[in-house]
């Protein structure tokens, strides 16, 4: 990731949901630069006698970059480290009497041990131990040119530190644990919320079978009876009550499958292949037997499983709602394979006319308008285009294009 591509920094706390959390930060590191830096001026100029131009430049070095420390504590140490070592060897410069804490007097100390705060907070396990690593290792360094007349405690920075940055950084591995485990206990949440709503849905289509399957089976046991139980029953009629006992055991046999892909049962759903362009004449005829007239136009083409399960849903449902809404409307179903700028496309159009004779009163009044939605989603699944609507002289339209693979192209 390039500079520019940086994410922007934010402050220590930027991410609490209270805004006293969020400004505590800021306040403290504004109470260290207001408390330390004349506090640092004086005590370097007058107290240890170095130059008051000096002394400020170390203490402004010192104590501002606590500031930076709030967005970007591990440049604000490289400032302010770089100046208490170089404050350290300023002070060597003067006579030091065995008053004077050298190497780092005690003002130091406490904006150190504030800036070593910020970095636990902020900064990785590997990145704090080479912070303390560093503050060590200058501590041993200047031990080999400290002052006879001084006080020398070196280790008293080191060992203060250490402790600052263990405990910001357990803070902040624990509270990196309790963010961690509430996002995982929402998805688990939102996992659980799904898992129910699947167990809902098949519970739901296991009672619509229950009810459906009964109405079905009665129809399919009376269609197949009708010949045994009437008498003088002419062909024809017979004939009809055989294809109704046909199409409900269809019917059955496809709601079976899908309640089988709805349990999800391993080798317990039905294995009978999905229908294609093959079964789209039997819908055609099915609906002819229910009166109206269809006139078709087959397609031939070798498509994929899923194209032809899409183009012989849209079929059926078009068909239905034909019957429902315009009983005896003469209708037109076209399916053609085209090939266009490389691209092969199956077409399914549908297209029926005003009903003939004086508007008659559709089978279905209301209607959910789902079918028109199952349409569009099966096509949109596909990666293909839907078009509807009415036709100005009365009627609809339904036309659909379904692209092929590369396979299809032959």
């Amino acid at each position: 990731m390039t500079p520019a591509e940086e994410e922007p920094p934010r402050a220590l706390f930027a991410g609490a949901s209270r805004r006293w959390v969020r400004l505590l930060p800021w306040g403290v590191a504004f109470v260290l630069c207001v408390a330390l830096l004349p506090t640092t001026i004086q005590v370097l100029s007058l107290d240890y006698g170095l130059h008051v131009g000096v002394a400020s430049a170390l203490a402004v070095a010192q104590t501002a970059p606590l500031l930076l420390a709030v967005v970007r504590p591990l440049r604000a140490w490289y400032v302010i480290f770089a100046a208490d070592v170089a404050g350290a060897l300023a002070l060597l410069t003067l006579d030091l009497e065995e008053r004077h804490l050298w190497p780092f007097p005690p003002m130091e100390i406490v904006g150190y041990i504030g800036l070593s705060l910020a970095l636990g907070l902020r900064e990785s396990r590997r990145t704090l131990l080479l912070v303390w690593l560093a503050t060590a290792g200058a501590n041993v360094g200047l031990l080999f040119v400290a002052p006879g007349g001084a006080s020398t405690q070196s280790t008293l920075l080191t060992i203060l530190s250490g402790v600052a940055l263990l405990l910001a950084g357990a803070l902040r591995e624990r509270y990196e644990a309790q963010r961690r485990l509430a996002e995982q206990e929402t998805i688990s949440e939102a996992e659980r919320s799904r898992r129910t709503l699947l167990e809902e849905r098949a519970r739901i289509a296991r009672e619509l079978h229950d009810v459906v399957a009964h109405h079905m089976s009665v129809i399919t046991v009376q269609a197949d009876s009708a010949a045994y139980r009437l008498d003088g029953l002419p062909p024809d009629v017979g004939e009809e009550f055989t294809s109704i006992a046909a199409t409900a055991r269809e019917s059955l046999g496809e709601m079976r499958r899908i309640l089988g892909v709805l349990r999800n049962e391993e080798g317990h759903g039905e294995l009978a292949p999905q229908p294609g362009l093959s079964r789209i004449g039997h819908l055609v005829e099915a609906t002819e037997r229910s009166g109206v007239p269809v006139e078709f136009t087959p397609c031939d083409a070798d498509v994929t499983d899923a194209v032809g399960l899409a183009a012989y849903r849209i079929v059926q449902e078009a068909l239905a709602n034909v019957v429902r809404h315009a009983p005896g409307a003469p209708t037109q179903v076209s399916v053609s394979k085209s090939v266009a700028e490389g691209s092969a496309r199956l077409t399914v159009l549908v297209v029926n006319g005003p009903p003939p004779g004086p508007p008659a009163a559709p089978l279905e009044k209301g209607g959910t308008g789902q079918g028109l939605v199952g349409m569009r989603e099966r096509v949109q699944l596909a990666g293909g285009t839907l078009d509807t609507g009415p036709l100005p002289g009365g009627g609809f339209r339904v036309a659909a294009q379904l692209p092929l693979t590369g396979g299809d192209l032959t």
